[in-house]
């Protein structure tokens, strides 16, 4: 006797296999959990650590992708505080050191005589540097001493007096304070590192796009389905404020809350969420009104069930397919829309990273400059970033689809 085993595959696991047979669908979720990794890790992982990939080297502005120049590291003369690993992965920590190009140098016994980089090799800008003051930070009212030994004799800031050869400071210097530093995305208007720069702007998107989410999920969940499942003189009321806030132009409102609220990191998160909680209660409001007739919400309406927990427990959870179709599609959306205010001033203000300020700081090298890199590569960030999502909307529109055939 045989016993023959069905197995039955509820519509989640139908649909998540036709999510996973998708494949823009699954390269669009790889961008976005990449996205998602370079945010976290953030400082961590960027050439440039400082606070908003701010280190400046303005002798070396608008270089190619690749760009490779032998550096300087000279030690500022105060006190640097340095995070720990998370704290610097978090908000970066200030680099101890002073940046100085070079296209030579030459060292002797007591100071290094460096011919600073330049464009132009007519011009001769030679700085020169104690050996200590290279490599420690020495106080400013006790500035360094050299002996006719060839020792070096200085006072640190924190008062301690130390000795030291030459021969050693020429080592250290040579070993670990000259080395070749290549932007490997090239260098903006100001001489920051484009890569950093823009590694650090996901977090800025990808924040925006998240918190704009959950503020339109909130807000547009919590009208449409009151809308939708009381109907009536309620829904009326509803769809008069969802009616209205249609008629605004986007951009307009944008505008007219960010005034309001004022330019700002979480001004820009609330302005942009407020504006996109209108699709998300229209589609919200057209979903519940078709299943609050439904048996099984008839069925808990006669159990005595309350109305929060029929929509809350009965309701938004069949729902949730169409609401991830509308939050994928609006996350990029308010990406587009972050990019486009940060590019117009009315967004996150210099000098925070965020790839629409890129643009805006770096557009006029498109045609005034043989290097327009800087403009291109933040409009193509902000390319790759709105397809994924828009990929992942789709993929999550055709894997819910009862209607799509499995391959």
């Amino acid at each position: 006797m045989s016993t023959n085993n069905t197995h039955t595959t509820s519509p989640t696991q139908k649909a998540l296999r036709r999510l996973l047979k998708n494949k823009p669908a699954i390269l669009g979720m790889v961008l976005i959990v990449l996205a998602v990794i370079i945010a976290i890790l953030g400082y961590a992982i960027t050439p440039d650590s400082t606070p908003n990939a701010n280190d400046q080297v303005n002798e070396i502005n608008l270089k190619p992708p690749g760009f490779s120049v032998p550096m300087l590291k000279v030690r500022k003369n105060r006190e640097v505080p340095q995070r720990n690993f998370f704290g610097k992965m978090l908000y970066g920590t200030e680099n101890p050191y002073k940046l100085i190009p070079m296209s030579d140098y030459n060292i002797d016994e007591s100071h290094i005589y460096v011919e600073v980089y330049s464009e132009d090799e007519t011009l001769e800008n030679t700085s020169v540097f104690g050996l200590a003051d290279v490599v420690y930070p020495l106080s400013v009212t006790h500035p360094e001493v050299i002996t006719t030994k060839g020792a070096a004799i200085f006072q640190t800031i924190d008062n301690q007096q130390n000795t030291v050869s030459a021969t050693e400071l020429k080592s250290q210097i040579e070993d670990a304070h000259i080395y070749m530093h290549t932007y490997h995305f090239g260098t903006d208007g100001l001489g920051r590192c484009l890569l950093s720069r823009l590694l650090i702007g996901i977090r800025v998107s990808l924040a925006v796009g998240l918190l704009a989410v959950l503020i339109s999920l909130t807000i547009g969940i919590t009208m449409g389905a009151i809308a939708g499942y009381f109907g009536g003189r309620v829904d009326d009321f509803i769809m008069l404020i969802i009616n209205t806030m249609w008629s605004i132009p986007t951009l307009l409102l944008v505008f007219a809350l960010v005034l309001a609220l004022g330019r700002g990191f979480w001004q820009i998160f609330v302005a942009v969420g407020l504006t996109m909680w209108v699709d998300v209660a229209r589609i919200v409001r057209g979903q519940v009104m078709a299943l609050r007739e439904i048996q099984f919400v008839e069925a808990a309406n006669s159990l005595g069930f309350s109305d929060g927990r029929i929509i809350r427990r009965h309701i938004l959870p069949n729902i949730l397919g169409p609401v991830m179709v509308v939050a994928a599609a609006n996350f990029a959306i308010a990406i587009l829309i972050e990019a486009g205010l940060s590019y117009l001033g009315f967004g996150i203000q210099p000098p925070t990273p965020s790839w629409g300020t890129m643009l805006a700081e770096n557009y006029s090298f498109l045609l005034k400059s043989n290097n327009p890199f800087p403009a291109i590569v933040p409009g193509l960030a902000i390319m790759l970033m709105v397809l994924a999502f828009n990929l992942v909307g789709n993929g999550f529109r055709d894997a819910l689809d009862v209607k799509t055939k499995l391959g």
